[in-house]
């Protein structure tokens, strides 16, 4: 039932998530209140009260006082009892999961004349919508948004006739006779000759001690959506990956220093990546170098030690060296794909790191080249067949 009381939504105007409940309300005409909490301080300081000292947004206060924190689009919809229904109970194909790779097959399919619906729990686009900028993708010479890309993948499998459930959870699917069976949280049943999974992937956790209780409040797995919080602080991404790499260039226009920690020996980040990186004054990468643990109380990390320390050799059972640095008023932040943390204040361990040599140069005269290998010895050649 559609409240007739408005309500009220916490949140910031660079916040991809309440972009989203903003429109999702809109799009079923939901009154509501909005409250940017960057311009008003009594706002901010309800949110951290509410959240336990960690500043979570969209913060949403129902009129019945139900507080709902980050919610999905299907939470929002069970919260106001809006649930969708799709035009047929039978499709040649569901697919669940309205990211790039559901949307992408769903054009596919829609132009074989397969009738196709796509079952996606929160907003289509997945978590490329909230990709800063993309640059590799075929076709856009001179990139595109991670917002627009999704806005455009969705129009198109629109235009060939998909139809698209988003709010919508599938809780279960089995098999009936010769068709599945698929099962929504709104209890719909939906039968299908074949359903793709395209659920996508999760944020990894690093699961080192004190990093649960600083998740939302010093420990992030999206820059683009809490990244401005940092600003002019010293920033931490622990990932040497694209992901990483990407978080830690949009990172750079709020942060004051950013440093990305490997575990690896090397960075797995593309070439062009890892040059724009090394082009950044205030930017440096530690490879070789593991997170132990986080040191925290009341959701706040404290001023003291987050450890950063190179990996123990495999079947070796001494304990990891650290390195530890004292942080003022420490916040992290992760990335997505290969969790990235920040900590603001974190005096990283003195290491520059350089891109890799330019294929142009020879390895002879490359300063950072590795050893050449020995030559293998030539093997004895074959008496020839009589």
């Amino acid at each position: 039932m559609i409240p007739t009381k408005p309500i009220l939504i916490y949140g910031t105007t660079w916040c991809p998530d309440c972009r989203r409940a903003k429109q999702f309300f809109g799009e079923h005409r939901v009154q509501y209140t909005w409250v940017d909490i960057e311009q008003d301080e009594a706002a901010m300081a309800e949110v951290e009260r509410i959240n336990e000292g960690k500043r979570i947004v969209p913060t949403i206060i129902c009129p019945d006082g139900e507080i709902l924190t980050e919610p999905s689009n299907d939470e929002l919809a069970a919260k106001l009892g809006l649930y969708a229904t799709a035009k047929h109970a039978f499709y040649d194909l569901i697919i669940v999961g309205a990211g790039p790779a559901g949307l992408t097959t769903a054009i596919y399919t829609a132009r074989e004349g397969l009738n196709t619906l796509i079952l996606e729990k929160s907003a289509a686009g997945g978590q490329v919508a909230n990709t800063q900028f993309l640059e590799n993708y075929p076709g856009f010479d001179q990139g595109i948004s991670g917002a627009e890309f999704a806005t455009r993948l969705t129009n198109q499998a629109r235009r060939f006739g998909v139809e698209l459930l988003q709010a919508t959870a599938v809780e279960d699917i089995s098999r009936d006779g010769l068709y599945l069976r698929v099962k929504t949280s709104a209890g719909n049943e939906y039968g299908a000759r074949a359903v793709l999974i395209a659920t996508g992937s999760r944020y990894r956790r690093l699961n080192v001690p004190g990093e649960r209780e600083l998740i939302g409040a010093a420990i992030h797995f999206c820059a683009t959506c809490d990244g401005p919080f940092y600003k002019g602080k010293d920033v931490l991404v622990v990932g040497g990956g694209n992901s990483g790499f990407q978080e830690g260039l949009f990172l750079k226009q709020y942060a004051r220093n950013i440093t990305i920690v490997e575990f690896l020996p090397e960075v797995k980040a593309s070439k062009v990546l890892q040059e724009k990186v090394a082009e950044q004054a205030n930017m440096a990468v530690v490879p070789n170098h593991a997170i132990q643990a986080f040191q925290a109380e009341r959701g706040k990390l404290l001023v003291s030690k987050c450890r950063i320390a190179p990996p123990a050799k495999s079947g070796s059972g001494a304990p990891m060296a650290s390195s530890s640095s004292p942080a003022s008023a420490p916040t992290a932040i992760s990335c997505r794909l290969r969790s990235s943390v920040t900590a603001p204040g974190l005096s990283p361990p003195v290491r520059r790191w350089r891109p890799p040599c330019p294929a142009s140069s020879p390895r002879a005269t490359c300063a950072r080249a590795a050893p050449s290998r020995p030559p293998r010895p030539l093997a004895k050649a074959r008496p020839p067949r009589s």
